[in-house]
């Protein structure tokens, strides 16, 4: 099953693994005179001390910086209906230990308050929910950065700013792969704004500045260090999480990760904790992969992403001992789909791809994010091992399908969004994993229901799989707009929640 065209099997916690024990390893007992780590002299064999570099100032004070930029951290509102058991979405790729560890700060624990009304398992009634989060504004004409899951499924979504003033937000786009979105409020003046650094030298030991809204307490300011870059917390295909130990809980997601410069240098979005609070290990999106996202968005309200269209795994040394293969380098094919960019160039199962594009793959956790930016419609050249041999092939990539477009219109046509008041998209794999939609249904999945629309109306929510409209069935975003269209006097739904089917109507006063 792959959300991107590419899935990774065997991607662990990482590419330096949290462990659950810690290991110490005795050195002995000697200790140089000034305290250091002792390493032996190449020449004589008796130890030397490692001398570190000397600190040569203190570390500066923050409030001029926090009193700079706080005016562009905004707290976030939401409310929505959600039905039971439709809680915040996780990927945890089947490891529990993640399901049962990882929050995001969504205001409950995966599952808490999203539950069954009885032991019998029906469905809650749908219930209103709210929530709180963090975001910063990127422009003087009012974008808001924040994470998709906060507000991805918000029927409203307030905007509070650092000197109490209220707005109502826009949604206009969402990125369900890297947890971001973009909001835009409007107001009659410049606002206050922040840019964007650059990740790309951001080094673990980094001083860096958090501020947020955890817990409602908006404005709190906290401050750490960068511990690791590039954690893969298997959250999503293109995990590469700078570590941060600065103090977020519940409430921060979404908001900015600073440097001593004032430069958003992460998007706060989850933490590791067995309690429920802060233990000094949250995850930021690191600002160069934010700042492409959210340009995407401002300009399209998606993410044009490449597609290849194979399945793939990491190559461990056991693979490559299977394999012939001289070292465990570089990610092997476990599937190929049919008519996809992979099969027409040639790409069999079991290749092992050590490039793309020119850049080494090292991993399987390398490849989706190379493809990805690559972009639709790149001519690129993949390099495989195939029984010994190394081959060069030419792809040209195909395109991602769009799960959520701009607020307000589906993946494809906006005259159904419009119409029926539903962003819709195909179920595949992806939409069959986010909704947990079962194998035998086919149609369109809804994505977002607008508030106060024909299909809130009709008692339409997120997750619903619409089969048929009257007698034609619709079973892309396309045939849903087309049957919208062609049936102006009036619509009845068959509808599948979880395996039930039943029948709804629309008014016809509110089709057209």
């Amino acid at each position: 099953m792959s959300i991107l065209g590419i899935r990774s099997d065997a991607r662990g916690f990482g590419r330096s693994r949290l462990r659950r024990s810690v290991a110490v390893l005795a050195i002995g007992s000697a200790v140089a005179a000034g305290g250091g780590a002792l390493m032996a002299n190449a020449k004589t064999g008796n130890p030397a001390p490692i001398n570190p570099p000397s600190v040569q100032a203190p570390v500066p004070g923050l409030a001029d910086l926090v009193e700079h930029v706080r005016p562009a951290v905004v707290s976030i509102l939401v409310e929505g209906r959600r039905a039971g058991g439709q809680g915040p979405q996780f990927d945890f790729r089947g490891d529990e230990r993640f399901r049962e560890f990882f929050e995001r700060f969504f205001g409950q624990r995966p599952g808490q308050g999203f539950g069954r009304d009885d032991d019998r398992g029906r469905d809650a009634p749908a219930q209103r929910v709210r929530a709180a989060g963090s975001g910063f504004i990127v422009s003087p004409d009012g974008f808001v950065v924040t994470n998709n899951h906060l507000v991805g499924e918000a029927d409203e979504i307030k905007v509070i700013l650092d000197d109490g003033t209220e707005m109502e937000a826009e949604l206009k786009g969402t990125d369900p792969k890297t947890d971001l979105a973009l909001l835009k409020v409007s107001s009659g003046e410049p606002l206050p704004y922040v840019e964007f650094g650059t990740s790309e030298n951001t080094r673990a030991g980094d001083w860096v500045v958090a501020i947020g809204n955890p817990f409602g307490l908006g404005g709190t300011v906290t401050t750490g260090i960068v511990s690791a870059r590039g954690r893969d917390i298997n959250a999503g295909p293109y995990d590469d999480f700078l570590q941060i130990d600065a103090p977020i809980n519940r409430g921060n997601s979404g908001g900015p990760l600073f440097d001593l410069n004032g430069r958003v240098v992460g998007v706060n979005t989850a933490i590791f904790s067995p309690s429920g609070g802060n233990i000094g290990i949250g995850f930021a999106i690191p600002a160069d992969q934010a700042r492409s996202v959210i340009d995407s968005l401002k300009e399209k309200g998606y993410v044009a992403r490449g597609k290849l269209g194979v399945q793939i795994q990491t190559v461990t040394p056991e693979l490559a001992d299977g394999l012939g293969l001289e070292e465990p380098r570089g990610a092997v094919v476990s599937a190929v789909v049919e008519d996809s960019p992979a099969e027409q160039a040639g790409i069999r199962v079991g290749d092992v791809i050590v490039g793309f594009n020119g850049e080494n793959v090292e991993d399987a956790g390398a490849l989706p994010e190379l493809v990805a930016n690559a972009g639709p419609g790149a001519e690129t050249e993949v390099t495989v091992l195939r029984e010994g041999e190394r081959r060069a092939m030419n792809v040209t990539l195909a395109a991602q399908e769009q799960t959520v477009a701009k607020s307000g219109a589906d993946d494809t046509r906006e005259d159904d969004g419009a119409r029926l008041g539903v962003m819709a998209a195909p179920v595949n794999d992806e939409t069959r994993a986010r909704f947990d939609l079962p194998g035998s249904v086919d149609g369109t999945v809804v994505v977002r229901v607008q508030r106060g629309s024909p299909a809130a109306r009709a008692g339409l929510r997120p997750g619903d799989v619409i089969m048929r409209v009257n007698s034609e069935t619709v079973s892309s975003p396309q045939a849903l707009a087309r049957a919208v269209a062609d049936n102006p006097d009036g619509l009845v739904m068959l509808i599948n929640r979880g395996g039930n089917q039943w029948f709804t109507s629309v008014e016809p006063e509110s089709v057209g």
